[in-house]
């Protein structure tokens, strides 16, 4: 009988706790989000990799294709890129936002091997990009700057830097985006 009892108890406990949970509305994309569909859409990307630790420099172009995932809480960006320094590739990268840090994320893998994790946020017209990774044997600080000139149109920047103080421009450039 007191085998039962606790049987009828615990059914009870799993309905109420399904009920309940049934009852959960459904997560709702950040606002803050609104703000990434700057970058839906085709791009197509010109920029100019400085003669440094990268390589010796030359020009990179890059076709980025850019849509929300469903649910609307990422984007997805695929991209097709052609280096002169460090060849061609494809890659995937995700953007959202963090609501507990309030930040935005920002995390790629390339067909070369790479993969960066960055952290962001947007201010007037500007994105700004941060991510630490290493280098050979060297831990770096990375920068990636966007400047929103129109509604289709940016100019970038990408730095390095070993002590946060004194940074290293890699490479810039201007991407359009395609009607």
């Amino acid at each position: 009988m007191k085998v039962l009892s606790v049987f009828v108890i615990l059914t009870v406990l799993v309905a109420m706790a399904l009920s309940a949970q049934g009852q959960m509305e459904a997560p709702k994309p950040a606002p803050e989000l609104k703000k990434l569909d700057y970058f839906v859409g085709t791009w197509t990307v010109e920029g100019d990799m400085k003669k440094g630790p990268m390589g010796p420099g030359g020009k990179m172009t890059e076709t980025e294709m850019v849509e929300w995932m469903d649910g609307g809480f990422f984007l997805v960006m695929h991209d097709n890129f052609k280096s002169e320094n460090m060849g061609n590739g494809t890659g995937v990268a995700y953007m959202g936002y963090d609501t507990y840090n309030s930040l935005y994320t920002y995390d790629s893998f390339e067909s070369t091997g790479e993969a960066e994790h960055a952290h962001g946020d947007f201010k007037n017209d500007t994105w700004t990009w941060n991510s630490e990774q290493m280098m050979g044997s060297k831990h770096m600080k990375t920068r990636f700057t966007v400047k929103t000139l129109t509604p289709t149109s940016y100019t970038f920047k990408f730095e390095m830097s070993y002590d946060g103080d004194n940074w290293l421009l890699i490479m810039d450039g201007k991407a359009n985006k395609q009607k």
